[in-house]
């Protein structure tokens, strides 16, 4: 029979080891009188089911750190050729050639529209000068205006340089000139008793004259008799029809131009002085059975035009898929926070998966793609937008070459433009609020009181243009010489005001505006300096330490990949 001193022993024995056992169960258990080791198949479990997470979120961490990196690290990572990358080299060499081809074009149409406005001009305003304003003070002077604008006309084959064909059947009754003036249906004003009766309702009395059935002896326009007590203006419209040949030098077939001329003789002031103006506006129209000798019909600009179209449309599928593939990946980053780790994304942390860059370079395809089929519209004589084609072709190269900024923000010593725009940008918009406040008083001020008074403080939008001007140091003497001297209260007011603006926004607004971009930048080389504060979605996927090349990225999911996704940032 054992001891009571051995039982003792025995006991404590047994305690010990349960105590040391890693498969002891204490506690509820106990008084269940469940105190035997649990089977190792569970504990294998378990241990299995850790691993798993653990592996798991390694697994996360590396497609995080994998999704920020630049193409060359990825290059190195996974080794896929950097295809988007090379993509985008492509479109900015050839959507820059378009845009200058484009250009070439587009400066000889304008070159020609100026051209043929100024010799208009000259033809149809008696005594025009380039450098004055054309007007009239007398009757007499008004109707030989009139009456020249309508004898050059009916004379132009004879007396023009350039070749210009009438366009019949576009005037008042079928006619292909139209003289009119509007009046006052009923007017009369009798400054001597400070009298008038007006009915506002305007009336249009318009005379045609065709120059088919023009004789030297017909001058019916001649007896055209004017209301001047009650005229508001008097216009002379007509159409003319042009070829631009020039545009052979670069290979095009050439256009056919339709002028829509309109001469304005503007009395609606009524001051004594009559304003004369010429408007053209031109359209062009694809030529009839075009012949150029020596010249065959070539259609590769239009091929170029669908090169960068479909160059681009592959840049923007691309850009399209990495914003997706960085919305799903943010939905698994934020799902891992929430249900493993408890914790909630902060929204810096979720826009961090939204590139910015990629948004750029979509809105760049989409006006490149755009204005790539207007292009070939006006090519093909079909469209004539030479100005929308202009501003979305313009738009996108612009957002094109902005877009290299990105390339080199990959690198450390250039990326201090974009950071430090970055760090500046909130407090130069809310500065800016502000400003603008002062601004805009100032402009409605300048408008109301010099207006009368000074030619640069007409309306509101010059008003802007001669403060912005002034803030840049721009023609601040010759403001302060056109001011009219004829009332000393406003002049003496315009001087208060134009100092005080100059004073205010010069030496104090542009300086703290100043202030505020180099205070962002000392910010940025201080952190150079210093440990760079960085976010819970940096954190963690700094515990990730492999390098791109250390194989790892490299896994078996990389084998069943379509076309898309063999194309890697």
């Amino acid at each position: 029979m054992a001891s009571p001193g051995f039982t003792q022993v025995q006991d404590s024995d047994t305690e010990k080891d349960r105590l040391l056992s890693s498969t002891t169960s204490y506690g509820s258990q106990d008084l269940l009188g469940v105190g035997s080791p649990r089977p190792a198949g569970l504990v294998e479990s378990e241990l299995h089911q850790q691993r798993e997470e653990e592996e798991e979120e390694e697994a996360l961490r590396r497609k995080l750190k994998y999704f920020f990196m630049s193409p060359c690290d990825k290059y190195h990572a996974k080794g896929r050729k950097p295809f988007k990358l090379g993509l985008q080299l492509l479109k900015i060499i050839t959507v820059t050639v378009q845009l200058v081809l484009f250009g070439l074009s587009n400066q000889m149409v304008v070159t020609f529209k100026e051209e043929n406005t100024a010799a208009f001009k000259h033809l149809f305003l008696e005594g025009y000068e380039e450098s004055a304003p054309q007007a009239v003070h007398t009757q007499k002077e008004l109707y030989s205006h009139i009456h020249f604008a309508i004898k050059q006309y009916l004379a132009l084959p004879d007396i023009s340089l350039g070749r210009y064909a009438y366009v019949l059947g576009v005037g008042a009754n079928g006619s292909a000139l139209s003289l009119c003036q509007r009046y006052f249906r009923k007017g009369t004003i009798d400054p001597v008793n400070d009298t008038f009766d007006i009915d506002p309702h305007v009336v249009t009395d318009c005379l045609g004259v065709d120059p088919v059935n023009y004789s030297f002896g017909n001058s019916d326009y001649k007896n055209f008799t004017l209301k001047f007590y009650k005229l508001i203006n008097v216009t002379i419209d007509f159409q003319l029809k042009a070829i631009n040949i020039q545009t052979i030098i670069n290979n095009e077939i050439p256009d056919c131009y339709t002028f829509a001329i309109t001469i304005v003789m503007d009395n609606k002031a009524h001051s004594g002085k009559v304003k004369i103006s010429l408007l053209n506006q031109a359209s062009i129209a694809e030529c009839k059975d075009p012949n150029v000798s020596g010249h065959a019909e070539s259609y590769a600009r239009e091929l170029f035009d669908m090169l960068v179209a479909v160059v681009c449309l592959l840049s923007l599928l691309l850009c399209g898929r990495s914003i997706l593939r960085g919305i799903v990946l943010q939905y698994e980053y934020v799902h891992f926070f929430n249900h493993t780790l408890g914790r909630d994304v902060s929204w810096g942390d979720r826009m961090e998966f939204i590139n910015g860059w990629y948004i750029l370079l979509i809105i760049s395809d989409l006006f490149t793609i755009v204005g790539s089929f207007i292009k070939i519209g006006i090519e093909s004589k079909n469209l004539s937008s030479y100005d929308l084609c202009g501003i979305l072709l313009g738009t996108s190269t612009l957002l094109v070459w902005v877009g290299v900024i990105r390339y080199l923000s990959f690198f450390q010593k250039y990326n201090i433009l974009i950071v430090t725009l970055r760090a500046a940008f909130p407090n130069v918009i809310r500065f800016s609020c502000c400003a603008a406040a002062i601004y805009l008083g100032y402009c409605f001020c300048g408008w109301i009181v010099l207006g009368p008074y000074h030619a640069k403080f007409r309306s509101l939008s010059m008003v802007s243009e001669c403060l912005f001007s002034l803030i840049n140091g721009d023609d601040m003497f010759v403001t302060f010489a056109e001011m009219e001297r004829s009332s000393t209260m406003v002049w003496i007011f315009s001087q208060v005001y134009l100092y005080t603006f100059i004073s205010l926004f010069i030496y104090m607004v542009l300086s703290l505006f100043i202030a505020l971009i180099t205070g962002a930048y000392d910010t940025i080389m201080a952190q150079t300096q210093e440990q760079v504060p960085v976010t819970d979605l940096h954190v963690f996927i700094a515990e990730c330490t492999d390098t791109p090349c250390s194989g790892k990225f490299r896994g078996p999911e990389g084998s069943s990949c379509s076309f898309l996704c063999c194309c890697e940032w």
